[in-house]
C-alpha cells in the first residue's frame, strides 16, 4: 500500500508544494561566509506590479500567500509568494542587506538550469518578502505520478532518476545541499517527461564537515543519522536517491521505521532486474563511504544502458515514418 504524504499540511498542487516551505538555516550555516556579489539584491523602490501582473490567490496559510501571475513583458506564467517578515525564521546578510535564507539558496541554484525550479525575482516590501518563481503548467508531482502508475517501468524510472541526479549535481556545484530529495519534491512535465527539483525550504549550504542538524523526511533519513546524529551531505544525498529509486520502481519506500533503516535489509518485488537491484543496493550501503558518488551513479551500467535504450526508442518512430514515406515514393 502506498504511504500517505509525510505531512497533513501538504498541499495537493505540486507548484505550491515548491513554494510553501519556510527558510531554514543550521548553526553550521551561520558560520559560513558567502562570497560577495554572488546574490543580487533588487531595488526595492521599484514595486512588483511594475513588472508582474499579480492575479488571484492560489493558496494561503501560515507561510504566507501565493498568487498566480504573469510577467508583463511577455505574459510568462509566474507564481508570486508573499512571506510575512515575522514568519521568516533565519536571514542571511548579503551585500549589505538581510535576506531570507530560502531566497539566498534559490538564487544560487537559479542559473537557468531546467532541472530545478527557478527563482526569477524577489522584492522586499514593508512587511513581507515577495518571491517570483517560474510556474510550470502541465505538471504532476512524482508522488502522484507514482501513485497513478503504481510502479514505474525500469526505463522510465532510469530516465527520471538520471535527471534528478543531474539536478543534485547542479545544486552541489552551486554550493547547495537540497536536504529533502523525495517524490513530493520532484515535478514531472507531462508533455516532455522532464523532471524538476523543487522546494528548497530545508536546503543548506554544502560543506565537507559533518552536519549535526537535519530537516528532511523521516523515511529518507540515512542510518548514520539514527546511529550517530551526524551525516555528511554528499553521502546522505546518495542515500535519499536510493530510497527515491526504490520508491519509483516498487511504489513505496523500502523502510518504514528507524529499526528497518538501521538494519538496511532491502526486499525487492519480483521483476526488478539484477542491475537495478545492484544500483539500489549500492546507494543504500550502510556505510556512507561505500556509497557511490553522483558521477558513479550516472556511469552505472543499469542507468547508462537504460538511457541508451530510451534514446533508441525516441528515435524509432521518426525512422519508421521515414521508411514508410520512402516506400511510397
Amino acid at each position: 500500500m502506498r504511504n500517505f504524504r509525510d505531512s497533513d499540511s501538504k498541499v495537493s498542487d505540486p507548484l505550491i508544494a515548491s513554494l510553501v516551505a519556510l527558510p531554514y538555516l543550521s548553526d553550521e550555516e551561520d558560520k559560513e561566509v558567502a562570497a560577495e556579489g554572488e546574490i543580487s539584491v533588487l531595488d526595492i523602490t521599484k514595486p512588483i506590479d511594475r513588472f508582474y501582473q499579480v492575479g488571484s490567490p492560489i493558496m494561503s496559510g501560515g507561510f504566507g500567500t501565493v498568487f498566480s501571475g504573469e510577467r508583463k513583458s511577455d505574459n510568462f506564467p509566474v507564481a508570486v509568494k508573499y512571506v510575512p517578515k515575522d514568519r521568516v525564521e533565519r536571514m542571511k546578510f548579503v551585500n549589505g542587506a538581510l535576506i531570507p535564507m530560502e531566497i539566498y539558496l534559490m538564487q544560487k541554484v537559479s542559473t537557468g538550469f531546467q532541472g530545478v525550479i527557478n527563482l526569477l525575482d524577489w522584492y522586499e516590501q514593508d512587511d513581507s518578502f515577495a518571491m517570483v518563481m517560474e510556474r510550470p503548467e502541465q505538471v504532476q508531482d512524482l508522488f502522484d505520478y507514482i501513485t497513478e502508475h503504481r510502479a514505474l517501468r525500469e526505463d522510465v524510472a532510469a530516465k527520471f532518476f538520471s535527471q534528478v541526479v543531474n539536478a543534485v549535481i547542479h545544486c552541489h556545484n552551486c554550493g547547495v545541499l537540497h536536504n529533502d530529495i523525495k517524490d513530493e519534491n520532484i515535478l514531472v512535465d507531462l508533455a516532455t517527461n522532464q523532471t524538476k527539483l523543487i522546494d528548497f525550504g530545508s536546503a543548506t549550504l554544502l560543506h565537507d564537515q559533518a552536519y549535526t542538524e537535519l530537516e528532511g523526511t523521516y523515511e529518507y533519513l540515512p542510518p548514520e543519522w539514527f546511529c550517530f546524529h551526524r551525516f555528511h551531505g554528499r553521502s546522505a544525498a546518495v542515500w535519499t536517491l536510493g530510497i527515491l529509486l526504490y520508491d519509483m520502481l516498487c511504489g513505496n519506500v523500502p523502510f518504514a521505521n528507524q529499526e528497518e533503516i538501521v538494519k538496511g535489509k532491502i526486499k525487492y518485488p519480483i521483476g526488478i532486474s539484477k542491475g537495478c537491484q545492484d544500483m539500489i543496493r549500492w546507494c543504500l550501503s550502510k556505510k556512507p563511504a561505500d556509497r557511490p558518488t553522483l558521477e558513479q551513479i550516472l556511469s552505472h551500467p543499469w542507468v547508462s544502458q537504460n538511457q541508451l535504450d530510451t534514446i533508441k526508442e525516441e528515435n524509432e518512430p521518426e525512422q519508421v515514418i521515414t521508411n514508410q514515406r520512402n516506400e511510397n515514393l
